[in-house]
């Protein structure tokens, strides 16, 4: 059965099946071309970029174990000093490993920033974008932001500076101005604090402008003694350093002195009293102790010694000696009530009831 001509393909619409193939053949002639041309070039550049980014993560990984290793080092000196009778005095081994550890943490990232940096500007430039306009974005976006956050950036190279130059560390008594206390913790943003009643201070780093560390070298102990001024002085000397040398030779003072108890003389003389100044070189953050227990001591050496200190109650012999010397001290002022005719005494008189007698003029 013959089909309709309708139905039978125009010759217009049989694809040329040469042309395609030809077409076809050709590309893929182009691309093997091209990829023949360029295969060596691609496989320079992808070895450079790996290169490039083993180079930097070898190079970034020994530099974090080296910093790493001397951190370590850095702490175990301070523990073996810690186990020695002089270093346990010189030498806080949690300072130390807070001082090392912050310091090392700085070195690590400031180092990976720098190789892993310099690495991607290396790999751009190797793929052969132009570093203009985005050096030159990322100095204006760097500038914007250091702008907006200023007072970061400066608590952050405050701390650093602070920790490099060990200005204090933990277990530091301080005054940093804006507050007072014990360092607890030093970081590179904030400085924790412990006042002396227990609250707990959280200073900016930037905000500090100047800091009274007491306790580093050493610290003084000063107590004075006010006696009267009829005391021998000769003898309240002899009484000190016996006192002092009884505490020189006890234990815990006999490490915390570190130097003589010394009594260096009149401080102010008063018609009434004397002042005897007594000083000692202490170790850093115990002269406080060191002060109350000289006192302490000093005190009952007097009493035992018959040296009285003025500030307390007379005695009665110093009471009678007063009288004494004053007959008119124990007279009462004469007053205005003593006579019943005054106007005062008058004043002061009841109002009669209404069956009294009146008084009339």
């Amino acid at each position: 059965m013959p089909w309709p001509a309708a139905l039978l393909p125009l010759a217009a619409d049989t694809p040329d099946t040469s042309t395609t193939l030809r077409e076809t053949h050709q590309s893929v002639t182009e691309a093997a071309s091209f990829i023949e041309e360029n295969w060596a070039d691609w496989l320079y550049l992808g070895l450079r970029i790996l290169l490039i980014i083993v180079i930097a993560g070898v190079l970034r990984s020994a530099v974090r174990k080296s910093l790493t290793k001397l951190i370590t080092r850095m702490n175990r000196g301070a523990e073996a000093m810690e186990g020695m009778a002089l270093g346990g005095l010189l030498v806080n081994a949690e300072r130390r490993r807070q001082r090392s550890e912050a310091i090392g943490s700085v070195l690590r990232s400031v180092a990976s920033f720098l190789i892993l940096g310099t690495a991607g500007l290396m790999v751009l430039g190797a793929l052969q974008i132009n570093l203009g306009p985005l050096l030159a974005s990322a100095g204006v976006a760097g500038v914007a932001i250091g702008f907006g956050a200023r007072n970061l950036v400066t608590d952050f190279l405050s701390g650093v500076f602070m920790i490099l130059e060990d200005q204090y560390g933990v277990g530091d008594k301080i005054d940093a101005g804006v507050a007072s206390g014990e360092v607890i913790e030093v970081g590179l943003r904030v400085t924790k604090l412990r006042g002396e009643n227990g609250e707990i201070w959280y200073v900016r780093n930037g905000e500090i402008k100047r800091i009274g560390n007491l306790s580093q070298g050493w610290a003084t102990a000063g107590v004075d003694v006010q006696v009267r001024p009829t005391e021998s002085l000769t003898h309240i000397r002899e009484v000190v350093q016996e006192v002092a040398d009884a505490l020189a030779k006890d234990t815990p003072w006999d490490e915390r002195l570190w130097g003589p108890v010394e009594v260096l003389g009149l401080d102010e003389v008063l018609l009434a009293s004397m002042t005897v100044k007594v000083s000692a070189k202490t170790m850093p953050g115990q002269q406080f102790a060191v002060e109350r227990e000289l006192r302490w001591r000093i005190k009952e050496a007097f009493d035992a010694a018959g040296i009285r200190i003025v500030g307390g109650l007379p005695a009665d012999d110093e009471e009678e000696a007063a009288a004494a010397a004053d007959p008119s001290a124990a007279v009462a002022a004469p007053s205005a009530l003593a006579n019943p005719t005054s106007p005062q005494s008058l004043a002061a008189a009841p109002i009669p009831g209404p069956g009294a007698p009146r008084i009339t003029k």
